[in-house]
């Protein structure tokens, strides 16, 4: 019988941290139901610079986190809901997705929805889309884990993610774009996500779920751990290196940009284009070489510059969607 756990926060960074703390502490079956803030969560070898809109992402106050999972980007929001299976691997050679995706299957059966397990890992439900899960093996335990979309924002979720474009060159897995569907669109109407929350884990659970409470030392060591989470380092800078090349046409003229990233710094930069150039674009490359690949740190390397002499009249609002938009 499985221990369950609920994180009582909505923080993606610390939820992280606390399926990690039962992957690698545990010593029992868990499972954990646990929701998020707006936040885009990417895959432990992608790039987040090619699967995110950075720049969209800090506009709308979006948490980006890499997660110790395999897989492709994600978007969590509080219309949706994730599931966290740990239990012991025993023979890794035989262990697949489909152990863990048809207990869910099965699940969403109880609730009237026809849900099957498609391709390597997604969960899906009259061809579209309602769930992608990933795993990660720790000293003879596995963690699997998913998500469930059941309301999300699928506005915010096109405007986050990337779809697949020809700006970036690297070695950075890449997601998947599929077709998603909404679970509320198959449930009875009116169906709350509380009441669907309730619903699954009495079928994942059939002989009762009470929350399993941890102890103030391991809630320390999580908060520890989710630290790492929120360090840029671990999100932006740990990406393999890639290339960049992206071209806008303004009303000051067309430009494009190429950039090489190395260890999410910008380490070459050329600019070229029709604009109306008064003034050369050496300070402005300059100052984008060894400078972070991240909105909040491009913008602070040029905003004492004097851009509109070196780009005829683009803007540096206008340049900052080239560079990241």
């Amino acid at each position: 019988m499985a221990n369950y756990y609920e994180t009582g926060s909505f923080d993606v960074c610390y939820n992280l941290a606390y399926e990690e703390y039962l992957l690698e502490r545990g010593d029992s079956d868990a499972l954990m139901l646990w929701q998020d803030s707006p936040s885009v969560v990417i895959g432990l070898n992608q790039n987040a610079a090619e699967e995110v809109d950075a720049l969209e992402a800090a506009r709308r106050g979006v948490t980006v986190v890499r997660r110790r999972t395999g897989g492709g980007a994600v978007y969590h929001d509080l219309g949706n809901l994730n599931y966290s299976f740990i239990t012991e691997a025993g023979d890794e050679a035989a262990l697949s997705f489909e152990s863990f995706t048809r207990p869910v299957c099965e699940a969403l059966a109880s609730l009237g929805v026809r849900a099957e397990a498609s391709g390597r890992n997604d969960i899906t439900v009259a061809g579209l889309k309602v769930s992608g899960t990933a795993r990660r093996l720790h000293k003879g335990r596995v963690l699997h884990h998913g998500t469930l979309l059941f309301r999300t924002d699928r506005e915010a979720m096109a405007a986050l993610l990337r779809p697949d474009s020809g700006k970036f060159s690297g070695k950075a897995a890449k997601s998947v774009r599929s077709r998603v569907g909404q679970l509320c669109d198959f449930l009875p109407e009116g169906t709350t996500l509380a009441e669907f929350k309730s619903a699954l884990l009495r079928s994942l659970m059939p002989g009762g779920a009470e929350i399993t409470p941890l102890p103030a030392e391991a809630l320390g060591d999580i908060a520890r751990r989710a630290e790492l989470y929120r360090s840029r380092d671990w999100t932006w800078t740990r990406a393999p290196d890639f290339g960049f090349r992206n071209s806008r046409r303004f009303p000051g003229g067309g430009i494009t940009v190429s950039l090489d990233v190395s260890h999410g710094e910008i380490r070459a930069a050329h600019i070229s284009g029709d604009f109306m150039a008064a003034a050369p674009c050496g300070a402005l490359i300059s100052a984008l070489e060894r400078c972070r690949y991240e909105p909040e740190a491009v913008r602070a390397a040029l905003s004492p510059l004097e851009l509109g002499a070196m780009l005829g009249g683009i803007s540096l609002d206008e340049l900052m969607e080239v560079l990241f938009g």
